[in-house]
């Protein structure tokens, strides 16, 4: 018997350690328009729900004493989060215009395809791919 059919990725959690930061890093910075917002006092969390353009979310939570994450770059867990992008140079140059370092462009083994990672305000890899 064949498991039923998935329909693609609903949202991605992230907690992160200054919420405001991370909030203005992925609304302002990356773009991505904010769905919801909710203060959670029993927990004292925030829980913000961002949009991705594909219709899939990103939800980013603030945890009073939240570990940081192990180590880097091989950790156990989410290695990196990507995104498809068109037009990888023009990220790479509004990303610098925004202050965020990316790596060298590097080209995909398997598919030519171009891509580059940076970093959240958390450290978290993130990684533009050119699709």
């Amino acid at each position: 018997m064949r498991p039923p059919a998935m329909q693609g990725i609903h949202h991605v959690a992230l907690i992160c350690s200054d919420y405001k930061r991370s909030k203005r890093f992925y609304s302002e910075t990356l773009g991505l328009p904010i769905l919801a917002e909710h203060y959670r006092a029993a927990r004292q969390s925030w829980k913000l729900d961002l949009q991705l353009p594909d219709g899939s979310q990103l939800e980013l939570f603030s945890f009073v004493g939240a570990p940081p994450r192990p180590s880097r770059p091989e950790a156990q867990g989410l290695r990196h989060l990507a995104f498809a992008v068109t037009d990888l140079d023009a990220w790479l140059a509004y990303l610098q215009q925004q202050g965020v370092t990316t790596e060298p462009v590097r080209v995909d083994e398997y598919t030519g395809k171009r891509f580059t990672f940076f970093q959240d305000p958390d450290g978290l890899p993130l990684e533009l791919y050119q699709v």
